[in-house]
């Protein structure tokens, strides 16, 4: 991705967009020209923000519309490099080497989740694939905070998955600090907190009388689900509260004196600065003074049903395959599992009594799984700009790789081989692919190698990822726009 990045943005020209382009204050040295050249595909659009922020702070009110895990950790990184570089080539250079440490973290971690919820080694090693040829490879790769989150929030989930309640607890914390929809990781706490309880009560009647007193495990039970969800939701909080008296508390200064091209920008575009004398923005008076919502209204105008005009019908094609593969992924599972979706999963079911629960993608354990899926792509297909569906699930959402792992591992006779992740689908298995003693033991390098001979199931999911992930290098790192 990095060396595509730089080869497209050395041989096509930056579109000129209208988004967020603060100038540059300095002339750039020989080594900031290069490091441009190389990395400069990495700064388009959002990473503008980041970069901005890492370097001179909250500078200006929308830049609150991003969460400061990320930004903090690039000027961390920065330190570490010459002082002939200027800030921003410095920021830049972090952001590349920390982005390619994180995805590759989140590839393990997401490898590692799909081990204990799935229980199929095989398909969690091909949806780890699948995340490395993410079709939101690009944000990954770039000044973005996708990377990170991803590794936190799957990190996170898999501890979860491991009992290990208070380590899952701060890495969705920090996720939180990373993105602002971090929030509704908190759901994955409430819910194992009460799929416990509710699994507990049925394990008989003799087993509930043992129980001292039932009212106190609800209590318990209420209380560390709340302290969890507080944990989770402080970062957001801390940073709405910091946001307040930065650009609403009176005499409100500056630590920095603000350069005129900076402010001059500022009145060109109608950006409100901190600590400048004037009204107040209007979210400072509301009851609960949050300045997300409010960025997000004012500035990008994202609400219900908002992003439903004609002219919008491109982006809506753009977020097409990943809101078929969502939707898909769920009708699967609720109709191969109708009853445990009704129960919400807290019914017990005969195969978990017997300790031979199902596994794979339909097992009983990717319900909640599903459930946050369906959720995020919900909530984004009617109130977000729907174009930002590709990233927004494919930074936050095992099932984006987890399906298509499924789909594969099903339907695509070179895939099938013998072991624990065998179809039950009865069909005749291959222990080789066509290629012989010389095939790839990466079943994602197998089925590429043997494009002629795999289904056309196979060929479309592994073309909507490789299309996406080749479009969004030409098309984001030279400001055209993207998903």
């Amino acid at each position: 991705s990095l060396v595509f990045q730089a080869a497209f943005n050395l041989l096509i020209p930056d579109h000129s967009a209208d988004a967020f382009s603060p100038p540059r204050l300095a002339p750039p040295g020989p080594w900031d020209a290069l490091l441009e050249r190389l990395l400069g595909g990495l700064g388009r659009w959002d990473a503008e923000h980041f970069l901005f922020i890492a370097e001179r702070g909250y500078l200006f009110e929308h830049n609150c519309a991003f969460q400061p895990l990320f930004p903090l950790s690039l000027r961390a990184l920065a330190c570490l490099w010459p002082p002939q570089l200027q800030p921003r080539s410095r920021l830049l250079l972090s952001a590349a080497l920390l982005n390619s440490l994180l995805s590759v973290l989140a590839a393990a971690a997401l490898f590692g989740l799909g081990r204990a919820v799935l229980r199929r080694r095989g398909e969690a090693f091909l949806a780890a694939l699948l995340f490395s040829l993410s079709p939101a490879s690009v944000f990954m790769a770039a000044a973005y905070s996708e990377s990170m989150f991803a590794f936190l929030a799957f990190s996170a989930m898999w501890q979860l998955e491991k009992g290990q309640s208070w380590l899952s607890g701060l890495l969705f914390s920090l996720a939180s600090g990373a993105r602002a929809n971090g929030l509704i990781n908190a759901g994955f706490f409430l819910y194992s907190r009460g799929k416990r309880f509710a699994l507990q009560l049925q394990v008989g009647s003799a087993s509930v009388r043992k129980l001292p007193l039932m009212w106190k495990q609800v209590l318990s039970l209420a209380s560390s689900a709340a302290l969890m969800c507080a944990g989770i939701s402080l970062p957001f909080a801390l940073f709405q509260y910091y946001a307040y008296v930065r650009f609403c508390g009176p005499g409100t200064g500056l630590d920095q004196t603000v350069p005129e091209p900076l402010l001059q920008l500022a009145r060109d575009k109608g950006y409100r600065v901190a600590g400048m004398d004037g009204a107040k923005p209007p979210w400072c008076s509301q009851r609960f003074p949050l300045v997300y919502s409010y960025i997000q209204d004012a500035y990008w105008n994202v609400g219900f049903l908002r992003y439903f005009e004609v002219r919008q019908i491109p982006n809506f094609l753009l977020a097409l395959p990943v809101t078929l593969l969502g939707s898909w992924a769920a009708w699967t599972y609720v109709s191969t599992n109708p009853r445990h979706c009704l129960t919400l999963g807290l019914e017990r079911s005969k195969s978990e009594e017997k300790g031979k629960p199902r596994d794979g993608f339909c097992g009983p354990a990717v319900f909640v799984y599903v459930v946050h899926a369906t959720a995020l792509l919900a909530f984004g297909f009617s109130c977000m700009h729907v174009q930002v569906l590709t990233r927004f699930l494919g930074s936050s959402s095992p099932i984006l790789y987890w399906f298509p792992a499924h789909l594969l591992q099903e339907h695509e006779p070179l895939l099938w081989s013998a072991g624990t992740d065998n179809p039950t689908s009865g069909k005749p298995l291959l222990s080789k692919s066509p290629r012989g003693k010389g095939a790839p033991d990466n079943p994602v390098v197998r089925l590429l190698l043997n494009w002629r001979l795999i289904t056309p199931l196979s060929k479309s999911i592994l073309g909507f990822f490789l299309c996406y992930w080749l479009l969004g290098l030409i098309l984001h790192c030279n400001f055209f726009p993207w998903t």
